[in-house]
């Protein structure tokens, strides 16, 4: 079987394709691809849209009903499809790949930010600041709170990883001295 990120891509760069060139609002469309990613990815859809006895036009009804973005005749044809084509499960993938282009066409990344403390306001900023310095482009962060760090911060963004926690440096010690 293949895998649902080669599924999913065909979908996300149509969906992309239509979003630049219908509309313009690019922003929009990210926030309704990402709200039917996350309705597609609940578990109480997945049982739906896995039943045999719910058809194509009622799964698309019900699942057009949840969103509670506004929903413009492309978004539901593309539902339509997607249901038509028993990809339904595929959403959540094809959310993310569509926020990957909406990045690079913009020149911007995701950042994920673990902090052993929260982090808001100035220091976040500041912190920001210094990563969009070193990656080149724009950032948008997300940031959690994992204790377990005890100091510092880990910060993903796509495949690099940067580790500044304490834990990370405990862990660098703990293998030189017992090499």
């Amino acid at each position: 079987m293949a895998e649902t990120a080669t599924i999913a891509r065909p979908y996300a760069e149509a969906l992309f394709r239509v979003a630049t060139e219908s509309s313009g609002n690019l922003d929009a469309w990210s926030e309704l691809v990402s709200e039917m990613g996350q309705v597609a990815a609940n578990p109480d859809m997945k049982a739906v849209a896995g039943d045999p006895n719910v058809h194509g036009d009622k799964l698309s009804a019900l699942f057009l009903s949840a969103l509670k973005s506004p929903v413009n005749d492309e978004a539901k044809r593309f539902v339509s499809l997607l249901v038509d084509n028993h990809r339904l499960s595929v959403l959540p993938e094809i959310a993310e790949q569509f926020h990957a282009l909406k990045n690079d066409r913009e020149g911007s990344a995701d950042v994920e930010i673990t902090s052993a403390f929260p982090l808001e306001g100035a220091s976040l900023t500041d912190l920001v600041a210094a990563l969009e310095r070193k990656f080149g482009r724009k950032l948008q962060p997300s940031v959690a709170v994992d204790p377990s760090l005890i100091g510092g911060v880990r910060v993903k963004v796509g495949d690099e990883v940067l580790d500044t926690s304490v834990r990370a440096r405990l862990a660098a010690m703990q293998v030189a001295l017992t090499a």
